[in-house]
C-alpha cells in the first residue's frame, strides 16, 4: 500500500492490519484498526478503506461520509471519488454517481484508474445506452488490458449491437 512518506509507522501498521482483517472478513476488527490508524494520522487511504468496510456492511451513508473525509485530507487521491460513485450506483442515484466517477477519472493520484470507466459502463447499461457503455469499457480495457470481466462484458455488449 503506497502511503505518503510523512505517515507515521504506527499509522501504517494499523492500516496494514486493518486491511488484512478486512480481507479476512473480520469487518468489525478492520473498522477499529482503521479508526486507530486515523487517530494516529488521518490519511485519505484509511478513510477510504474504512468507507469500503462500511459499504460491505451496506452502511452507505457512513461509507460516503468517510470518502468525503478522505477527499478533505487529500483531494488528489482518486479512490474515494470512484467509491462515492459506486455507492451512489448502489443507491440508484445515477446522476450524482456520474459526477463523482468523472472526477475520479481526473484524479492525480489514483490506481486502479480503469474502475470509474467500468462503473460508468454499469450506469449506461442500466439506462440501455449500450454505445456509451461500450465506449467506457473500451477505455477501461485500454488502461488495464488484463481486466477479464471488463473484456467479457464488452464482448457481451458488442454482441447486443450486432
Amino acid at each position: 500500500m503506497d502511503l505518503p512518506p510523512h505517515v507515521p509507522e504506527q499509522a501504517r501498521q494499523h492500516l496494514e492490519r486493518a486491511y488484512s482483517a478486512q480481507m479476512g472478513g473480520r469487518l468489525e476488527e478492520a473498522i477499529e484498526l482503521y479508526k486507530q490508524s486515523i487517530a494516529v494520522s488521518p490519511t485519505a487511504e484509511a478513510h477510504t478503506f474504512l468507507g469500503w468496510v462500511y459499504s460491505m456492511q451496506r452502511r452507505w451513508d457512513e461509507a460516503i461520509a468517510e470518502c468525503h473525509r478522505a477527499i478533505a485530507v487529500d483531494p488528489e487521491f482518486g479512490n474515494p471519488y470512484n467509491d462515492i460513485g459506486a455507492y451512489l450506483i448502489q443507491l440508484g442515484r445515477f446522476e450524482e454517481a456520474i459526477l463523482w466517477l468523472e472526477r475520479a477519472k481526473q484524479a492525480v493520484r489514483y490506481e486502479p484508474r480503469h474502475y470509474p470507466h467500468i462503473n460508468l459502463s454499469h450506469i449506461h447499461v442500466i439506462r440501455n445506452d449500450i454505445d456509451a457503455a461500450v465506449r467506457e469499457l473500451r477505455a477501461a480495457i485500454q488502461i488495464e488490458p488484463r481486466h477479464e470481466s471488463a473484456r467479457r462484458e464488452l464482448h457481451r455488449l458488442l454482441g447486443m449491437l450486432n
